[in-house]
């Protein structure tokens, strides 16, 4: 792609005269629901309604923000199909442009007014080159292009940089996803709840606050009713209507089936130059696909920051806002304003559960402990269930069967906290889940010293059903002095392999960063799914959105299985157990 040439007589950006009027929203009410902002530098001005051409000619419907002050300002993208009202004006456009930028505010085709149709995830790369080339003939516009947004908008930035224009100088990517495919469906299972309240944002959020509002109130009303039908296809028109794209995504659980073809735009990290920062929470729903990205750009030698908050999906842009809006803002300052002075020391920085800290690290994963008294720390430990419902560094001796559950899909386990988009989400107590007959529980004794976890956590599971068909979800809890057990990360995986034979399995369970302190205990959790989160295996076969009928399943799991956490400075096995210290079997 070759520079863009400006007109020598063409007006400057330090000589353009500002007109229009403000915003709508006052910044004071802003800094009234966030605290910890930074004060602002400039009042701002509002152009709202520009009409830009996309990539096919459709109007895309663009408010502009902007400091009230002659001088020469950078300029910020922010795409979105969300619409351009609230929260995205007062967060995006009068926020940044208090702090010295020009802010891009456009509705994605076919959303907020703007015309064409709105296709997922498959015109924005276009449109986003077009809108470039807009804006390389306003007479505000200095030449330097940054790019900020969470989610969705997210996507949009990766897009643009599959073949990112020379004026892309700085992307800054807030729980963001590239992979459509891995949004809706994990290990082999779809994501039932979250799909169904993404089906109701992006049908209704781009027309205001209050039709989202009532849509999610509807759908709430109606989630029982719609998770439990048999078949779950369509099941979600009566809360949310016709969602041509969510039938779609429920037919096409395959990732190499050809409707996912173009929505992928990971790659632009392989090759990409431009800083970009990336932040995630621990719960949130596309933690895993910022792990992948950053992973990717790390290998690629692009510059690159992580920052991981104590957040959901949704939390990190509310509680999370004023972390969130410095690091982007630093990071934006750095590579656009040539104003090193916010960034941070290190390339990472995580929030420490279990401890209530941040801490900076030189990259992600952090390499192994340094070595201690002439012994280099593991990088990972195995831990191994055993009879009775114990956690243990002692490797069995064989894969005999240690414990079984019946999972009945008509009564399915339950989903309980961990990264879903409702207010469900994140930390919960798991106590009661943890009593129920099909679940089990494997737990450490108290520990003599803290132990840290930091880095992907993964299971082992070697498990024989009586069917052939199951899941199987795991999860890593903290179980505190009082005997509340706090949900740590997770994951699932579905059994492809018929029979009755044992069958061994990988589950990622995403990653973490987690002090369990000295007193507490690890317990690991194994059980048949997680509804309404995962729609739950029928037991027979069949598709989980196209079946009618359900078998319930026994799923025995074996004595090799293992749960390995990756090791860090400060971890520490504990004491074995004493008589009276066993743990209660799950």
């Amino acid at each position: 792609m070759t520079s863009p040439t400006r007109d020598a007589a063409a007006p400057r950006a330090a000589v353009w005269t500002p007109t229009s009027g403000k915003p709508p929203l006052p910044s004071r009410m802003m800094r009234a629901a966030w605290r910890k902002l930074p004060p602002k530098r400039y009042d701002v001005g509002w152009e709202p309604g520009l009409v830009v051409p996309a990539a096919d000619g459709s109007p895309l419907i663009t408010d502009h923000y902007f400091p009230r002050t002659a001088g020469d300002f950078p300029t910020l993208l922010v795409r979105s199909p969300y619409g351009r009202g609230v929260p995205w004006s007062p967060m995006y456009g009068i926020l940044f442009a208090e702090q010295g930028f020009h802010v891009v505010l456009q509705s994605c085709r076919g959303t907020g007014g703007s015309g064409g149709r709105f296709d997922l995830w498959r015109d924005e790369a276009a449109d986003g080159r077009a809108t470039v080339s807009w804006l390389r003939e306003q007479p505000w516009f200095n030449g330097t292009l940054g790019t900020v947004g969470p989610s969705y908008l997210g996507h949009v930035q990766w897009a643009l940089a599959l073949d990112p224009p020379p004026e892309l100088k700085a992307m800054a990517v807030q729980v963001g996803l590239h992979d459509p495919h891995a949004l809706f469906h994990a290990g082999g299972a779809f994501h039932l709840e979250d799909a169904l309240i993404i089906g109701a944002a992006m049908t209704t959020q781009h027309r205001g606050l209050v039709p989202l509002v009532k849509a999610t109130m509807r759908l709430q009303r109606h989630l029982r009713t719609i998770t439990t039908a048999r078949p779950l296809r369509r099941a979600h028109v009566a809360a949310l209507g016709e969602v041509p794209w969510l039938d779609e995504v429920m037919a096409h659980p395959d990732a190499d089936d050809p409707f996912w073809s173009g929505t992928r735009v990971g790659e632009a990290a392989d090759r990409l130059n431009v800083p970009t920062a990336l932040i995630t929470g621990w719960h949130d729903i596309l933690a895993d696909q910022t792990f992948e990205q950053y992973g990717r750009l790390r290998r690629a030698g692009c510059e690159t920051a992580l920052l991981v908050g104590p957040w959901t999906h949704t939390s990190a842009l509310q509680q999370g806002w004023p972390e969130v809006f410095a690091e982007s803002l630093a990071w934006l300052r750095a590579h656009l304003c040539d104003d090193p002075s916010g960034l941070r020391p290190t390339r990472v920085r995580v929030h420490i559960g279990g401890e209530n800290a941040w801490r900076d690290l030189d990259d992600w994963p952090p390499p192994p402990a340094p070595a201690v008294a002439f012994a280099q720390a593991p990088a990972t430990t195995a831990w191994f269930p055993t009879p009775g419902g114990h956690l243990t560094e002692l490797a069995p001796t064989d894969s005999a069967p240690l414990a079984s559950f019946r999972y009945d899909p008509a009564a399915p386990t339950p989903s309980v906290g961990g990264p879903l988009l409702s207010r469900a989400a994140g930390p919960r107590d798991n106590s009661a889940l943890e009593a129920r007959e099909d679940v089990l529980t494997f737990t450490t004794p108290p520990l003599t010293e803290p132990v840290d976890v930091l880095g992907p956590v993964t299971a082992r599971l070697t498990v024989s059903t009586d069917t052939g068909h199951a899941d199987v979800f795991t999860r890593l809890s903290e179980v505190d002095a009082q005997g509340r057990s706090t949900n740590v990360c997770d994951g699932l995986a579905r059994l492809r392999a018929p029979g009755q034979a044992p069958t061994t399995v990988r589950v990622p369970m995403s990653s973490t960063a987690h002090r369990f302190a000295a007193g507490h205990r690890i317990r690991w959790q194994i059980s048949g799914g997680a509804h309404p989160r995962y729609a739950r295996n029928p037991g027979t076969g069949e598709s989980a959105v196209d079946a009618t009928d359900f078998a319930p399943v026994r799923i025995t799991l074996h004595a090799d299985s293992a749960l390995t956490l990756p090791g860090g400075a400060g971890a520490r096995a504990p004491q074995p157990l004493g008589v009276d210290e066993a743990p209660a079997a799950g």
